[in-house]
């Protein structure tokens, strides 16, 4: 008798402002215009699992100032969002708001922890793999395990969250050297 034993399925949720910054950050080293291949990130995360969900939460850039240089980020980041779309992702926007001069995104972490519970509760997938570092998902990844379902954290090792660690199946975390394999 021959028993085919099933496939993994993956759900990856990109937690988009918090990896933008993390690719930004000198001690990464990711050039402004160097492109970055989702595509072969998300199979090295897949391995040799099934991607069932691929997930992108941004806040939306918005026009404000009508300065040349708002017009470029929101244009450049509509494109990002519109190639990456055309990838197959599932982009969920959140707000960008301005607040004394200071820039707050609001609404993805939830919309994150939302996608994270309703995916485990609809056996959507077999395990989470959540690039964030972002220790308020906690409660949700908490509940995705209580669900039986496997966690895995990805992060960087120049600043990995021991919240996350803690809480996490499996932690990946990148060295610069990684990052590097991931440029287009």
């Amino acid at each position: 008798m021959n028993i085919l034993k099933k496939k993994e399925r993956v759900a990856i949720y990109i937690d988009g402002s918090n990896f933008y910054k993390y690719l930004k950050n000198k001690e990464i080293g990711f050039p402004k215009g160097v492109k970055f291949d989702y595509d072969k990130f998300i199979e090295f995360l897949t391995r040799d699992r099934i991607c069932v969900s691929k997930r992108y939460y941004v806040g939306i850039a918005s026009n404000l100032d009508n300065t040349e240089k708002s017009k470029q980020i929101v244009s450049g980041q509509q494109k990002f969002l519109s190639k990456i779309e055309n990838d197959d992702f599932i982009v969920k926007r959140g707000k960008i708001i301005y607040d004394g001069g200071k820039i707050r995104e609001k609404g993805t972490d939830v919309k994150i922890a939302v996608d994270l519970v309703v995916g485990a509760v609809d056996n959507l997938y077999d395990t989470a793999i959540l690039i964030s570092s972002d220790t308020d998902l906690i409660p949700a990844i908490r509940y995705v395990k209580f669900k039986k379902k496997k966690f895995e954290y990805v992060g960087f090792s120049h600043s990995p969250s021991f919240g996350m660690q803690k809480n996490a199946n499996l932690s990946i975390l990148l060295l610069p050297e990684d990052i590097k394999k991931f440029k287009k």
